[in-house]
């Protein structure tokens, strides 16, 4: 399914706000995510950069451009200085096919499925990047939440049940293939609900892909990208969610694609979880529960946007596989079941 989007009707409507005539406005599409699409926004004084939610089928919260908006507002009022600065949100979906919102554009590298031409990163870049990765992750669960109207985000109360029954629910709705491991996985997951939990603002997709990196200090953050799954909530089902992308040099090929973690000096799993555990004090005894539900959220990614190619809504080649991530992440997280292990 081809659909196109007008450029000519969004730089109509940007004339006013970023105070300038439509021709000399440049929007281009940028490659790199599997979810929401992106865009550049160049003008003459500064460049932006605009998101808006995927063609097709709508999966509900995921992309509430609305609510994502918001989330850097408060980011701000919280003094987070690694979110992007927002601009303007619009509603109007006659603009541009579907609501979207305006940030700025942060200079840097992002580390994909393989290291910038230009950007050398050693061995010894990569174990302080882990570092520099996780003391973010830290940082932001340990954000203020009542001031910056972050509280406003959600309900931490049941979150771990909420969110296990949330995406047992998105992938039924989305199951294209009969994979027992990922139901089986559902299954453990309802039966093992930890017995309590700590609050903090939590990412939801907290991994390399979602970091701009200092062009001069290739191991300092500049920026936290793709802030659409925040909330309120147990930031140990954050971890959890880091972990499953924190692929390592014995994981399967197809689950390396996400991260570059997998690559020499980087942390290993037990690494992270003892690094996490010694600047916050967490009890990390359910770490299993939490990586398994890591990947079982994983799982459930990729078996949406699947779907959604499937059915001609999105058409690129990089979504034909990934019915064989869904697999791997079910093998990966019964093995942990099984092993007691990360």
């Amino acid at each position: 399914m081809k659909t196109e989007l007008s450029f000519e009707s969004l730089k109509s409507y940007l004339e006013t706000p970023l105070s300038c005539s439509s021709d000399q406005i440049k929007v281009s599409q940028l490659s790199g995510g599997y979810s929401n699409l992106t865009f550049l926004v160049e003008t003459p004084g500064e460049k932006l950069i605009l998101r808006r939610p995927p063609f097709g089928e709508k999966i509900a919260k995921a992309h509430d451009m609305g609510r994502e908006y918001r989330i850097l507002e408060s980011l701000q009022k919280a003094d987070y200085s690694k979110s992007p600065r927002p601009v303007l949100f619009c509603d109007e979906e006659s603009v541009f096919g579907a609501s979207f919102f305006l940030m700025e554009f942060v200079e840097g590298y992002v580390l994909r499925n393989k290291i910038p031409d230009g950007f050398n990163l050693t061995e010894e870049d990569f174990h302080q990047l882990s570092k520099n990765s996780l003391d973010c992750l830290i940082e932001l669960h340990g954000l203020e939440l009542e001031n910056s109207g972050l509280i406003q985000l959600g309900k931490p109360d049941g979150y771990a049940k909420r969110q296990v029954e949330g995406w047992s629910e998105r992938y039924f709705k989305s199951k294209t293939h009969e994979l027992t491991e990922i139901e089986k996985t559902a299954e453990w997951l309802k039966a093992y609900l930890p017995t309590s939990e700590p609050v903090g603002f939590i990412h939801n997709d907290f991994k390399y892909d979602n970091l701009v990196l200092d062009p001069d200090q290739k191991t300092a953050i500049k920026a936290v990208l793709d802030w659409e799954m925040a909330a309120i909530g147990n930031p140990l089902m954050d971890l959890g969610t880091s972990l499953a992308y924190w692929a390592q040099a014995d994981d399967p090929q197809i689950l390396k694609m996400f991260n570059l973690s997998h690559l020499p000096g980087n942390f290993t799993r037990n690494d992270v979880i003892e690094y996490y555990a010694s600047k916050t004090g967490h009890s990390l005894d359910d770490i299993v529960f939490y990586y398994v539900f890591g990947l079982f959220k994983v799982a459930v990614i990729a078996q949406q946007i699947f779907k959604r190619y499937s059915q001609g809504f999105a058409s690129d080649p990089r979504f034909s596989a990934l019915i064989h991530v869904v697999e791997a992440a079910g093998k990966m997280a019964q093995n942990s079941i099984q092993t007691q292990k990360i």
